[in-house]
């Protein structure tokens, strides 16, 4: 009976858990994905993008950062600050416009969303009527300035959205107040440009599709002066002190236009071609900003000669002779020229150009010479090259994090000084970091706003494998995800281009003056050179890199340049196996002789695995100087000290030969695979067949016992049929066949708990009388089904009257004494007790499927192997079969560690019954804590295992956790996670947790994430579920899996291929934007908007305040949650509950998918 009780309810514990666990998304690293629109206010010197999901992002300086979400899933169009204000509005491409504001509460600055309002036109008007192209804030603040489709100017009063239909300015008005000659020439068409005057509030300019541009007197009503010309106008820009108006055209040119009080039109000005005089491309955007020394400063967008260049997405910059055309690598969304703020100044003085790229954010010095690039403290490409993998380590020393800042600023010397990691002052390196950090916060050009988050506690690195062989070192301390350091691979290996070659490398008489900016860049030379594993050792300065073709890199941190020949060993992994021929892609062929290496981490040893497939785990122990590698066909230890092979495993099953294909020629086993798919298919049909719908309980589910203390056991032996009362047998006796012409009657329901043999009695097979239906069977074939119970127990409450002590019943109960037994245990008490919840079937997997193979993960560890009286190091290894390979290693000590060579002899094999893949191994000490890691105790950085008490090996599958007492390798501890619940584990990571309240009082914890996106926090070593959060939509695949883990229970994972979002487990480290955003009307504004309404999505932004909400913090939104803001998701989820059940089995995952639904969209619906 105790096997069935679950602990209570300790309210002690209860509250602990509250110090120590709470679950937030903090913050999002990265570019935004599909950005749509971009704004900057140049008085509080913020940057906004919207995406076409519909959110909204601010920066300011680094650290303040903040995230709201339209109500709509539509994308942003434009985006406008209003001058002077901590407002903006936004369009979207639903032709609504949205209201928000920046108001200060509780001492930090939140992003609410005021209000919402859509154009609407007159009955029976067209939909092209009140379509908005334009969009002009006034600088009174208080109006808005609409162009539209139709050629109307429309105006609406702000804050409420409301429309002034007397001050329209028609199409009709205008032309009313033209010459005649310009009446008759041609129609206005729609609206492209609207324009302030710089020094007068009451002109406005407006400028038509057909080339028309007027100025337009608000007081009077009337036309001040009019410019008209023969191509289509694109957009226009007015000089500031507003004499001079350049507009831009569709064939690539732009005109000047003297403004002036005569109203008569100026005779037509000669238009520039800039890249004529063949065919351009149309310029759609132009900047005319003057300087106080020198020509103005002009810069437009396109323009580009139509036959060689038309597919180049270009912004040029003429200046005093000198003219660049910046070419980027992805389509260019929006850009902008931070000058002066002041609006009195007399000059504009530019001295930034702002570009929003599909791909990434590019700035421009325009101050310096040669106009370089400057790199963002934010907004990184992650994305440059796609991410492949990805690899945290937390707590970095001092040293090695100076080291990397050092090697990574001798790689940033093209970029401008204005910001970041370019060449600083000498400084002693103590101070090197902290001045550079001080440096980035003070140059930045976009610097609004201030940070009041403290600082990192520690020094964090976030490393990302690319597809083109590269590996990105980022500071993850806080808010601002930074590149440090860019490590390249490629040099090693002969492809088929120059590693010198330079992306900007073009002649100077070449024209156009082309000049590739941007990091951003799609293309790899060969997606051989792909990262796969990652391991970095923080203390010695080693790291480990692998890649696709099997090869696997070790490297060494130099601060110098170097240049040498990188060893190369090969590791045979099939060099028992016959017969097998490898079909995938082929090796990397190494470059032969010296390689010239930048300082930095610089590769000494290749080991390349064969057959060449990808290399699917790896572990580095510095200590012992050992790298061990896995692939789908076996693993290997390498030593690295001495540069020779220590042992390889072959984990190949005989029948499987998809793993000999590799991910590079799946085409050719298309035919195997459609042969084993429709197998799997026939099975699943089969089996279906044979269960009974899981509905009315009716059925009798035996529970097998099971035997935890063997190390290698056999499958699980578990019944693909449930059968029922009338045609089971004990156990331990014969299974019958059920008769199919005898009828059953489900009416009845009950739960029978048996301590000796355990079953789940759902419901009983009898006729409406209650009397043994009629088989072949034989006679009083149900005698000796019912236990003894003791009498006075609970469960001899359930046993017919009269029949608690008798060992052989002669009649199944009939469902009216199954009904009085369960009254009578309910009056007992039975009710109260928590039983344990009925395990799923799990079909345990065949040693024939394929990749059984598969490496999943590597361990080394200092544990007690062969005996309990001596430890020893080991390896450990698991396979996608279930397998666990455990290796005792004879390391020589540090004197004769170059002279005796490192040996290997495998001590265990584990074989889990359920041969799911394992994804997880550990060890605990003594104490049940987590071994540290390698030179970790040697660096006074954490307290020595407890080598006295008895290890524990943790062995975490995709289905269950199981615990192991070592050396004997004896089962102590089980939690089945697939079978109670559905999920299966797919990362997992040990953390320890620090309580919010006691500062010294922490606990280790194992955290998990499953295939349904919940992350649960799992006790060590007693493998008790302590808390669960829906984190990732269980649609994400590749969010799941990109998911890491860091020790402090935090972690990373992609929502798009350009972001990361970060969220945190635990209540001590939480990193998140918290900043404040002032302007001279910030207080009266807030004081107004303050006012709760219900029509105001506060909580659609995320804030940067901490507010809690029970055991989860109520965090804002997050744009993976973009798509369940719709009306048609609610329907969806409405339909799916009141929808066709069908059998159970259906209505169960019909059930778990809306759950996952519905638990993604609490944080959205109750932000409304």
């Amino acid at each position: 009976m105790r096997r069935f009780l679950r602990p209570g309810h300790d309210p002690a514990r209860e509250r602990l858990k509250r110090d120590l666990f709470q679950f937030n998304k903090t913050v999002e690293h990265g570019f935004p994905h599909q950005p749509s629109a971009l704004g900057y206010s140049p008085s509080l010197r913020i940057l906004a993008i919207g995406t076409r999901s519909g959110a909204i992002k601010l920066y300011g300086a680094p650290g303040v950062e903040f995230m709201g979400l339209h109500r709509e899933n539509n994308a942003a169009v434009q985006i406008h600050f209003l001058p002077g204000q901590c407002r903006l509005v936004t369009l979207l491409d639903d032709n609504s416009l949205h209201l928000w504001s920046l108001k200060v509460k509780g001492g930090v600055s939140e992003l609410q969303e005021d209000e919402s309002f859509t154009l609407r036109g007159p009955p029976g008007a067209a939909p092209s009527a009140t379509q908005i192209t334009v969009v002009l804030p006034h600088s009174s603040c208080q109006l808005l300035y609409l162009g539209t489709e139709s050629g109307s100017v429309f105006v609406v009063q702000l804050p409420a959205f409301r429309a002034l239909e007397d001050r329209t300015i028609s199409s009709e008005a205008v032309l009313q107040r033209l010459p005649e000659e310009v009446r008759h020439r041609r129609a206005f068409e729609m609206v492209e440009a609207l324009q302030e005057h710089p020094r007068d509030p009451n002109q406005i300019l407006i400028g038509y599709s057909r080339g028309l541009v007027v100025i337009w007197d608000l007081q009077g009503s009337c036309v001040l002066c009019h410019f008209l010309s023969s191509q289509q106008l694109e957009n226009v820009c007015w000089q500031r002190d507003g004499h001079l108006i350049v507009s831009c055209h569709s064939d690539g040119g732009y005109c000047q236009w003297p403004v002036s009080s005569d109203t008569l039109q100026p005779e037509p000005p000669r238009s520039c071609v800039p890249y004529g005089p063949f065919p351009c491309k149309a310029i759609t955007k132009i900047f005319w900003l003057t300087t106080k020394q020198g020509l103005p400063f002009t810069i437009f967008q396109g323009g580009m000669p139509r036959a060689s260049y038309g597919d180049r997405h270009c912004i040029s910059v003429v200046h005093n002779g000198q003219q660049t055309a910046f070419d980027f690598t992805s389509r260019v969304i929006d850009f902008t020229v931070l000058t002066e703020a002041n609006p009195e100044a007399a000059f504009d003085d530019p001295y930034a150009l702002v570009v929003l790229a599909e791909e990434e954010l590019v700035v421009i010095d325009l101050q310096t010479a040669g106009w370089p690039p400057v790199q963002p403290p934010y907004l990184a490409s992650l994305h440059c090259s796609a991410i492949t993998c990805s690899h945290h380590v937390s707590n970095i020393p001092l040293k090695l994090w100076e080291r990397i800042i050092a090697a990574g600023s001798r790689q940033n010397t093209h970029f401008s000084t204005m910001v970041g990691l370019a060449p600083a002052p000498p400084q002693p390196r103590a101070r090197l970091a902290h001045e550079l950090l001080r440096h980035l916060l003070q140059e930045w050009p976009i610097n609004g706003g201030t940070s009041l988050a403290p600082a990192p506690p520690q020094r964090d690195l976030l490393l990302t494998g690319h597809e083109d062989g590269t590996v990105r070192f980022w500071d993850a301390s806080g808010v601002c995800l930074r590149l440090l350091y860019k490590l390249s691979t490629v040099r090693v290996f002969l492809t088929d281009t120059d590693p010198n070659d330079s992306l900007n490398a073009q002649g100077e008489d070449e024209w156009p003056p082309l000049r590739k900016v941007g990091s951003f860049d799609p293309y790899s030379d060969d997606p051989r050179l792909g990262i796969q594993k990652i391991f970095l050792c923080k203390y010695s300065g080693y790291l480990a890199v692998a890649g696709t073709a099997g090869q696997v890199l070790v490297l060494e941190l130099n601060d110098e340049e170097a240049e040498h020949a990188v060893e190369q060993v090969e590791a045979d992994l099939l060099q028992d196996q016959e017969g097998y021929r490898w079909k995938g892609h082929e090796r990397l062929c190494a470059r032969p002789g010296p390689v010239h290496f930048e300082p930095g981490f610089q590769p000494f040893v290749l080991v390349q695995c064969q057959p060449p497939a990808v290399v699917t785990s790896l572990a580095l122990h510095s200590e012992w100087r050992l790298v061990a590698f896995g692939t789908s066909h076996g693993f290997g230890l390498f030593d690295h000290q001495q540069r020779r092979q220590v042992f390889v495993k072959c984990t190949l099953h005989p029948n499987d030969q998809l793993a000999l294909e590799g991910p590079l020629s799946r085409v050719k086993s298309l035919k195997k695979s459609l042969r084993q798919s429709f197998r799997r298919i026939r099975r699943s049909r089969v089996s279906s067949r044979k269960r009974r719908p899981a509905g009315p309980p009716g059925e009798v589910r035996p529970r097998p016992a099971t035997s935890p203390g063997r190390a290698r056991s056999s499958q699980r032996q578990v019944p693909t049929t449930p059968p029922c009362p009338a045609c089971f047998g004990h156990r331990r006796g014969l299974w019958a066949t059920p008769d199919p012409h005898q009828p059953c009657d489900l009416g009845s329901v009950t739960l029978l708990l048996c301590a000796s043999a355990s079953l789940s009695v759902r419901g009983s097979h009898c006729n409406a009388s209650g009397s043994r239906p009629q088989s072949g069977l034989p006679g009083r074939w149900w005698q000796g089904l019912w236990p003894v119970f003791p009498e006075g127990s609970l469960l001899s409450n359930l046993m017919p009257p009269g029949r608690k002590a008798r060992a052989h019943p002669q009649a199944w109960p009939t469902p009216l004494q199954v009904q009085e037994g369960r009254s009578r245990a309910e009056r007992t008490g039975l009710q109260n007790v928590e039983l344990a919840p009925v395990q799923r079937k799990i079909e345990a997997r065949s040693a024939e499927d394929s990749f059984t193979g598969f490496v999943r993960t590597l361990y080394f560890a200092d544990t007690y192997l062969r005996d309990s009286f001596r430890h020893c190091p080991s390896l450990w290894a698991g396979t996608n079969g279930g397998t666990v390979y455990a290796f005792a290693l004879r390391v020589p000590p540090a004197e004769r560690r170059m002279d005796e060579p490192v040996r290997a002899e495998q001590a265990k094999e584990i074989q889990l019954m359920h041969r799911a893949p394992v994804v997880g191994i550990l060890v605990l000490d003594g104490h049940s804590v987590p071994l540290p890691e390698p030179l970790e105790v040697a660096h006074d950085l954490s307290k020595s295992p407890d080598m006295q008490g008895s290890h524990q090996l943790l062995v975490v599958s995709e289905e269950q956790f199981k615990v192991f007492a070592l050396p004997g390798v004896s089962a102590r501890l089980k939690l089945k996670l697939t079978a109670l619940e559905g999920s299966r584990v797919r990362r997992v990571g040990a953390a320890h947790f620090g309580s919010c309240r006691a500062e010294r009082y922490r606990e280790h914890h194992l955290a998990v994430l499953t295939n349904l996106g919940d992350i649960q926090v799992v006790s060590l070593p007693l493998l008790k579920p302590q808390v669960r959060y829906s984190c990732i939509r269980r649609e994400d695949v590749s969010g799941i899996a990109s998911c890491v883990f860091t020790k402090h229970g935090q972690g990373f994972y992609l929502i798009s291929p350009s972001e990361f979002e970060r969220f945190s487990l635990s209540t001590k480290w939480l990193v998140e934007p918290r900043c404040l955003v002032d302007s001279a009307e910030t207080k009266n504004h807030s004081r107004l908007c303050d006012r709760p309404g219900p029509e105001k999505a506060s909580g659609r932004a995320r804030n940067s305040g901490s507010q809690s909400d029970g055991e989860e913090r109520r965090s804002g939104p997050v744009m993976e949650h973009a798509l369940l803001n719709d009306e048609r998701v609610l329907k969806e989820i409405q339909s799916t509950l009141e929808g066709d059940r069908g059998s159970c089995g259906d209505w169960r995952s019909q059930r778990a998918a809306v759950g996952v639904l519905l638990s993604c969209c609490g944080s959205v619906s109750s932000a409304r």
